[in-house]
């Protein structure tokens, strides 16, 4: 790529961002829950209860052997919320704990 064609796109990137942060300082709010943490937005979800059953563990624990690590703990105080630690993460070769694989 040129250095014309470099500068043109950095340009482009420049001005993409600061319209963009125009948009943001106009007071525009988004409609998502939790962009703003200290406010609860207005109709979103409230979780009463979360069980966590057999199952939960049982993929939470997937490609981890017994006696397992007290550093695993923290899966007694796990909510609802999202955690990369019981989902699928990068394929092989990365895939440590065998969640790819058949």
């Amino acid at each position: 790529m040129s250095r014309s064609a470099t500068r043109h796109r950095t340009l482009a990137l420049a001005l993409a961002i600061g319209l963009n942060t125009g948009v943001l300082a106009a007071g525009y709010e988004f409609p998502v829950a939790g962009v703003n943490p200290a406010v609860r937005p207005a109709g979103a979800p409230i979780l009463t209860e979360f069980n966590k059953d057999r199952a939960w563990y049982d993929q939470a624990l997937r490609g981890i052997s017994r006696p397992y690590p007290a550093s695993l703990r923290f899966l007694e105080y796990q909510g609802a919320w999202h955690t990369p630690f019981n989902r699928p993460g990068m394929p092989p070769p990365y895939d440590i704990r065998g969640w790819h694989t058949n």
